[in-house]
């Protein structure tokens, strides 16, 4: 039961989501594509139905991030300067996770509205990442390099960080006990140093050390600083317009006190481009600055360096604001925005582009149940999903869930739980893995060194066989591996050391398999090499034109996965289920437990550096192995009914021996009706073996048949240890092998083999147009051909283009993005593609079916890549033209 509830909560988050489904409007500049796919520009709230688990999203410099209730990131928008943090600067359309951060759970996130673009968000455990433009070292680096992925800010390590600010040209942080650090662009004092130096590492602010900072924002070039207790606020930088409050015009190079906030229990400050506005815990909402975006009448406009309360919101309990460059939204306690200030984009939700000086309702999103707001640069966002704490000292998790509306079929064991009871269970679930989260590096996940078994490591010892991990949530099981293969990375290369393969036959001799080949190179390379995000090793063909950019590596995995399982390399077998067609994983694998050859160790352990090379470089392989396999690699125990999945005869034969009652045997018909005589069974292959040593000497009798049992089940459960340990072996090369015992055992499969559909949903939102729209007919044609292909022709059209057979199960995971580029070729020709680049080129076609024809016979009749011999002679080495294989 527990195990389903946390599938489900894990599976679908939004069915727990705190009020339901999170709705999200979005309205403005949506040019770059910053509005999720809403419009380009409209000037009303409009819903962004695909945001449903989104717990924030913040809006920036034509950009938005979009945090989900797990912690995930996702970035849309404009990607000049990196700062969407997918490693490179081009727009996206649709919101795409930034794999960076696979491994933690972002629990904020801040960008900038202004300048080229920074961002910087905190993870549960404490660590700070920055990415985007890096001019006057705002990214707190130690340099002015752009990043174009989140980056960690070592110099914060140690610091408990809790809030984080991003401004046009400078960044803070503030920690949980109380000091202020900044950083970037010391231009008119904003950082507070006393000084306009730029800083390029956090610096803490010297001024503010007696007293524990609780806020600040970075605006334009000014900066406001909130105490914990709200009751002092300062204010230092560019004083321009009076924007700091103090009552002048003139800049302040370290903190002034803005002595009209003092003593008024400030609950949150916020930065503008020339104005600056703060939010009282009694709801009022105080501005200062520059006159039409202070949202003030005219006859109040006199004082506008002084803090004044905004009249028109007098009348209202304000909970949050919201500032953009030149624009403020303000949320009420009853759920409704009001909006003023710049509106040329429409970014005010009002219906028009005219300016607003005055806060003014926004209609449109009256009965929304509106609880959270952002501001960007020229475009807005409000949605429903409440707003959580912020992380505080104690780093507690939030265990605030909503109620499902019903139980999902599938999970079965729960159909009969009221909503509320399972809620309340859930709850206990996220406890225990939110303790586990911050205590498992103090667990002894080491199989081989196992802690004596008592009431202190009952919980370890559960964990390690298996028992709670499926009631673990993915941050338990998953992320301390992924964090752990991020942090072991082998940096600066694009590829590994160069291995060679020879697939072509020369003078009547066939070469030996690529896997065998592979293997005898690669387990004695240095594993420090192999720890690549990308390509482990290239691969150079022997008497073959490919050039190994990526595609010619991702062919031979293929390959080699082929071999594996059709019986070319002995390494699999199939299980005793296929062989009699009965029972479950007829169409699944075993390791092979006959094979036990030095050679037969050497190549299990480069299987197991295959398999961990797949995790780390996030390009699965296309192996069917029983579940049975996948429980031994992550050190689980296995039992009665895990024989029963892959050898449903022996099982049965055995629990007939055992339980005889009522059928008529006896202990003098017992050798007449059991048709065994000794202590041998059948192995996983087939053979007939000793269940214990001598057991072909030992009779088997009515009053030993439990011995019998218990000894053959025993054999059968241990009989490919050997195997499964040289296989562990060659995965602790290149990951953190004990870690394998967080996971369950179709974690590690996911992990390792991704998904066996290949989904033309996930391969849309992959796909970028070169010299074609997503409007054009072809595009049109192409993807309802694909829609129409079984998985089957699927895999291989996958194969095609990229050179490997199956997708990640994450799509962030897919670091190429899918090219299409349509091609000036004759009408009806045959489609090309180059697997490096994962590119599809498509000529003209007159129609959708000779389109679909011309795929398939392309797809079928090109499986590999270049094997047509046609740079033979300038790719042979004299060396390599023995008709001999090493």
């Amino acid at each position: 039961m527990d195990e389903q509830l946390m599938s489900w909560a894990t599976t679908r988050p939004e069915d727990w989501q705190q009020g339901g489904k999170s709705e999200v409007y979005l309205w403005g500049n949506g040019r770059y594509g910053q509005l999720a796919g809403v419009g380009t520009n409209p000037m009303m709230p409009t819903l962004a139905p695909s945001l449903l688990q989104t717990q924030q999203v913040v809006c920036g410099q034509n950009c938005t991030f979009l945090v989900q209730y797990n912690g995930t990131v996702l970035a849309v928008g404009e990607g000049q300067y990196g700062r969407l943090g997918q490693g490179n600067s081009d727009d996206l359309y649709v919101p795409t996770i930034i794999s960076a951060f696979q491994g933690y759970v972002v629990i904020q996130l801040v960008t900038s509205c202004g300048s080229d673009g920074h961002s910087m968000a905190l993870t549960e455990t404490g660590e700070v990442f920055s990415w985007g433009d890096g001019d006057f070292g705002k990214l707190g680096h130690g340099n002015s390099e752009r990043q174009r992925r989140p980056k960690l800010i070592e110099a914060l390590q140690g610091e408990e960080v809790i809030q984080l600010a991003c401004g046009f040209r400078h960044s803070a942080v503030v920690t949980a006990d109380g000091k202020l650090f900044t950083f970037g662009s010391g231009e008119s004092g904003r950082l507070g140093q006393r000084s306009t130096s730029n800083k390029m590492l956090p610096e803490r602010v010297a001024a503010l050390e007696g007293y524990r900072v609780g806020q600040v924002s970075c605006g334009l070039n000014h900066t406001l600083v909130l105490s914990l207790d709200g009751m002092i606020v300062w204010a230092f930088g560019d004083g321009d317009y009076g924007k700091l409050g103090t009552g002048s015009s003139t800049a302040k190079y370290y903190p002034q006190k803005v002595e009209q906030l003092c003593n008024k229990g400030i609950k949150k400050v916020s930065c503008g481009t020339q104005f600056s506005v703060a939010l009282a815990c009694d709801g009022h909402v105080y501005t200062f600055g520059q006159e039409r975006l202070i949202g003030l009448p005219d006859s109040m406009h006199k004082n506008k360096s002084c803090p004044q309360v905004v009249p028109s919101l007098e009348g209202l309990f304000i909970e949050d604001v919201a500032l953009g460059c030149e624009h403020v939204l303000a949320l009420s306690s009853t759920g409704d925005i009001y909006a003023w200030g710049c509106n040329s984009e429409g970014q005010l939700g009002l219906g028009h582009s005219n300016p607003v000086k005055e806060p003014t309702l926004v209609t449109a999103l009256q009965g929304k149940n509106i609880r959270q707001i952002s501001a960007g640069r020229c475009h807005s966002s409000a949605w429903t999903t409440p707003s959580t704490s912020m992380k505080n000292s104690g780093g507690t998790g939030n265990f605030q869930l909503g109620l499902p509306q019903s139980v999902p079929p599938q999970y079965n064991t729960l159909k009969d739980c009221s909503p509320d009871i399972l809620s309340m269970r859930l709850r206990v679930l996220y406890h225990f893995s939110d303790l586990m989260y911050k205590s498992w590096r103090l667990l002894n996940l080491d199989t081989k060194n196992p802690v004596s078994t008592s009431r202190y490591s009952s919980g370890t010892t559960a964990i390690i066989r298996g028992e709670l991990r499926g009631l673990l949530s993915p941050k338990v099981n998953t992320l301390p591996l992924v964090r752990s293969i991020g942090r072991t990375m082998t940096q600066g290369k694009t590829y590994g050391p160069q291995i060679t393969v020879k697939r072509i036959s020369t003078k009547g001799r066939s070469s030996k398999p690529i896997f065998v080949q592979i293997a005898k190179q690669v387990v004695s390379l240095n594993p420090l090499e192999l720890r690549l995000p990308s390509r482990a090793w290239k691969v150079k063909l022997v008497g073959e034109g490919a050039d190994d950019a990526g595609g010619v590596f991702d062919d031979t995995i293929t390959e080699m996965c082929q071999e594996l399982q059709s019986g070319v390399v002995d390494l699999l077998i199939h299980t005793p289920n296929s062989f009699a067609d009965v029972g479950s994983n007829t169409d699944r694998f075993l390791l092979n437990p006959a094979a036990l050859s030095k050679d037969h160790m050497v190549q299990f352990r480069f299987l197991g550096i295959l398999m961990a090379v797949a995790i780390r470089t996030k390009k699965p392989l296309d192996l069917h192995l029983a579940p049975w396999v996948w429980k031994q690699l992550c050190s689980m125990l296995l039992g009665g009914p895990d024989l029963e999945e892959v050898d449903l005869l022996t099982y049965r034969t055995l629990q007939g021996i055992l339980h005889l009652e009522n059928s008529g045997i006896t202990e003098e018909n017992f050798h007449v009706m059991i048709p065994l005589d000794s202590f041998v069974a059948h192995s996983a292959d087939g053979r007939q073996v000793p269940v214990v040593p001598g057991g072909q000497n030992i009779s088997l009798t009515f009053s030993n048949r439990t011995e019998y049992v218990e000894r053959t089940l025993d054999y059968r459960l241990h009989e490919m240890d050997s195997q499964v340990a040289a296989v562990r072996e060659g995965m602790s090369t290149i990951i953190p092998v004990p870690l394998l015992s967080l996971l369950t055992a179709q974690q590690l499969e996911q992990l390792v083999c991704g998904l066996p559909e290949v989904s033309v949903e996930m391969l849309k939102k992959l796909v970028r147009y070169r010299d074609i729209t997503e409007s054009h007919q072809l595009i049109g044609w192409f993807w309802q051909s694909l829609e129409e292909f079984t998985n089957e022709e699927r895999v291989l059209f996958l194969r095609f283009v990229s050179g490997r057979s199956r997708l990640p199960s994450n799509p962030a995971d897919i670091s190429q993005k899918f090219q299409i580029i349509k091609v000036d070729r004759p009408v009806n020709g045959l489609p090309t593609a180059q697997t490096c680049f994962f590119l599809l080129r498509l000529p003209p076609y007159s129609s959708q079916a000779i389109l679909a024809e011309r795929l398939r016979y392309s797809i079928h009749n090109c499986p590999s890549i270049d094997m047509d011999n046609y740079m033979l002679t300038h790719n042979t080495d004299p060396a390599d033209s023995s008709d001999t294989e090493d």
